[in-house]
């Protein structure tokens, strides 16, 4: 259970990659979409719950502010979350280009973050349970009480006993793998760049994640690493890394799922420096830097952030004294039976590298600054099946390793949607236990409830696979449709003779009799229009023409697609940019075309 003070911070971004269904951002914001039939932020308010962090904290802009709130109080799945609910920031000046780390220079953002915190995006999808990376965030890192620094009712709290100095108060950062089988085509990759933990004296146990842990030495977009490899034609190494770090693994198949976990101090790092302008690129890739680049820690100023003063080490026992308790500093690591960090060296040669650096020779007197590690939890793409064999024989289950996803473009909701409705619902699992027989699957955290949540509405003789397929409330299905590896939102229509696989249907779509929908993501209220077949194909094949079929298509929001409608890869949206028609009009051409470089970064 995380300590009193605890907190975590979602940014709910407007989804510029997701503009089909985001084009209405009052009512409609990114962070309500469904994923699975449930708003996109109630996955990491889950997690946050799951692991017994209540303060919350949703960052929005203003204008969407009204439907979050709304939301939160109405929306069943968002309703039945554990109290209290979370505080919802609006601040004025936030923008739809606002970086994520420049919203926490803004005073309603960071007066009410008070303690060690967490920093999520609405659209992350995690089973792996909190608990596990806070524990290993607060065994590799934590010191005692608030050893970090913070704010409480009389105000700011020094930096304690077993803090920085003993360089146990870093950060953790998780990575996944974006190949592999339920991989997205395309998806966006980091570079991070890591080098191994020191051996520990007491071998984790089975469950830890502490073999995954690594200290990051580098990380950055792959976008950026690449423009930094046309520029310099090649990847440049500096000596000052090697001689810090002999041993570096560089990754380029995986990706931040953008759930850090930050000790105070960070968030006075940010203000300090107004360059830093997002979290995942700025704070992570200076903080890496900055722990093997001589003199890079004092030019973001982190010795004042750490210390309080850019005094001589002679005086910084005063900083890390605790109320007066102790005199001297004391080393807490040092006397622990459990090492997390390695004892203080005595100086080498290695002490006296990179004094041509500028800093260093106008403060002689500073001794080198220790810069606390920010560390990184990358899941593996093969899960050792020894280690989570429930997991492995399970047939039902969609994958052997707990599911860390990114949700922010189109194929993702759809690819993710899908893998979610495959997962064995309660019901399921409570059937075969009354039944007293063995489970054929765990059940995951993310399960919903039922898979048909209304059964009375599928007409006979439809065909719904219900260990595909996931249906909301109110949903009718006509006779003789087919339905299969859907995921099918709260008062949709489905008419007879209908055909849909791999599709997601938002709130209150309706398909037309006789239409085939495959690989589609049709938009809330929207319509595809059915209706009797109207012949046969030329060639007297047999092949049934005058049908509704759409493949691999978006539907916007209210979008009305008219009977006999052909498309592949297609977007039907209202004409609302260049190429603008009247309202309704079919937009096409948005499965292939490259996307508008987005130039913001807030998640």
């Amino acid at each position: 259970m995380p300590p009193v003070g605890f907190q975590a911070v979602i940014l709910c971004g407007p989804g510029e990659s997701m503009s089909t269904f985001t084009s209405n951002r009052k009512d409609f914001p990114k962070a309500l979409i469904p994923i699975a039939n449930r708003p996109m932020v109630w996955y990491p308010l889950d997690w946050c719950y799951r692991m017994g962090v209540t303060n919350i904290q949703l960052i929005t802009p203003p204008e969407s502010a009204g439907a979050i709130e709304a939301a939160l109080s109405q929306n069943p799945y968002l309703t039945s979350l554990p109290t209290p609910k979370p505080d919802v920031l609006a601040p004025k000046d936030l923008t739809q280009t606002t970086g994520t780390a420049e919203i926490f220079r803004f005073p309603q953002v960071y007066t009410q973050i008070t303690g060690d915190f967490i920093v999520l995006p609405c659209d992350i999808v995690c089973e792996l349970d909190g608990t596990s990376l806070l524990e290993s965030w607060m065994v590799q890192e934590a010191g005692l009480g608030a050893a970090t620094g913070g704010i409480n009712d009389t105000g700011l709290i020094k930096t304690g006993l077993g803090g920085e100095r003993s360089g146990r108060r870093g950060g953790l950062a998780v990575w996944y793998p974006t190949k592999g089988e339920n991989g997205i085509k395309d998806e966006e990759t980091d570079f991070v760049a890591t080098s191994p933990l020191p051996a520990p004296v007491v071998s984790p146990h089975s469950s830890s994640l502490r073999p995954g842990i690594s200290n990051v030495v580098y990380s950055m977009p792959t976008d950026t690493l690449n423009d930094v490899i046309d520029e310099h034609k090649g990847f440049p190494i500096r000596h000052a890394l090697l001689r810090k770090h002999g041993r570096i693994k560089m990754k380029m198949d995986y990706r931040s799922a953008h759930i850090f976990f930050f000790p105070y101090w960070i968030l006075e790092m940010i203000k300090h420096n107004e360059i830093i302008e997002n979290v995942s690129e700025d704070v992570l890739g200076w903080w890496a830097k900055a722990g093997w680049q001589t003199g890079l820690g004092d030019k973001l100023g982190l010795r004042e952030v750490l210390f309080g003063s850019s005094t001589p080490s002679g005086d910084l026992h005063e900083s890390m004294n605790l109320d007066g308790v102790l005199d001297d500093e004391v080393d807490v690591a040092s006397l622990s039976s459990t090492w997390t960090s390695p004892p203080p060296t005595q100086p080498s040669q290695s002490a006296a590298l990179d004094t041509s650096n500028s800093l260093a020779t106008s403060a002689p007197s500073l001794e080198p600054l220790t810069i606390p590690p920010i560390l990184a939890y990358i899941q593996p793409p093969h899960p050792d099946k020894s280690t989570n064999s429930s997991n492995a024989t399970a047939p039902s289950n969609p994958t052997t390793a707990p599911l860390i996803r990114r949700v922010d473009t189109v194929p993702a909701l759809l690819a993710t949607s899908l893998l979610l409705a495959r997962l064995p619902a309660h019901d399921d699992i409570h059937a075969q236990h009354r039944q007293q027989q063995p489970p054929t699957a765990v059940l995951s955290p993310l399960a919903h409830p039922s898979k048909i949540a209304y059964p009375d509405g599928i007409t006979p003789p439809a065909r719904v696979e219900s260990d595909t397929c996931l249906l909301d409330s109110g949903v009718t299905v006509g006779a003789r449709a087919s339905v299969r590896e859907s995921v099918i939102g709260a008062g949709c229509v489905i008419g007879a003779g209908a055909r849909l696989q791999r599709c997601v249907l938002l709130e209150g779509a309706v398909v037309g009799e006789n239409v085939q929908l495959a690989g589609c993501v049709l938009g809330r209220r929207c319509r595809v229009e059915g209706g009797g077949v109207k012949g046969k194909g030329k060639e007297g094949g047999g092949e049934e023409a005058g049908r509704t079929r759409l493949s691999e298509c978006e539907v916007q929001e209210g979008f009305v697609v008219p009977w006999g409608t052909e498309a592949k890869g297609e977007e039907f949206a209202k004409g609302l940019s260049e190429g603008e028609g009247e309202e309704g009009e079919w937009i096409g051409g948005g499965g292939d075309d490259e996307e508008e470089e987005e130039d913001m970064e807030m998640e």
